[in-house]
């Protein structure tokens, strides 16, 4: 995997030997997946929050999820990866899902989509 410094707004890696249209087909269910996720104390999911920084989708199918937490004292901080876990091996087709939370970037409200942004009253 890449350094964390070098989070883009989408962090869905495409670099793979799949055919295209599978890695398509992976990335929206993944995505969709994430979508089911959310902060117990936050009304959004957390892929619109940004809590997502990088998933990479590998050849073999399995898939490594790079991720942070609003705070490292959120009090969900045992059951979110999990949760991102599960969702991500309920895809058809993906294999062993790894999960690691980093702190590094720091979360900051900056990395909210206008979806969160709107669902929370952030504007």
């Amino acid at each position: 995997m890449s350094d964390t410094a070098e989070i883009k707004a989408n962090p869905m890696e495409t670099h793979s030997a799949l055919p295209p249209e599978e890695t398509e087909r992976l990335t929206r269910e993944i995505i969709a997946g994430l979508k089911t996720v959310f902060d117990p104390e936050i009304p959004a999911d957390i892929y619109e929050l940004g809590l997502i920084y990088k998933v990479e989708i590998k050849d073999d199918r399995s898939v490594d999820v790079l991720m942070t937490l609003t705070t490292p004292n959120c009090p969900a901080a045992g059951e979110l990866p999990t949760m991102v876990e599960n969702a991500v091996a309920s895809v058809p087709g993906v294999g062993v899902v790894d999960v690691k939370v980093v702190w590094e970037p720091a979360w900051s409200p900056e990395r909210m989509s206008d979806e969160a942004r709107l669902v929370l009253n952030m504007w």
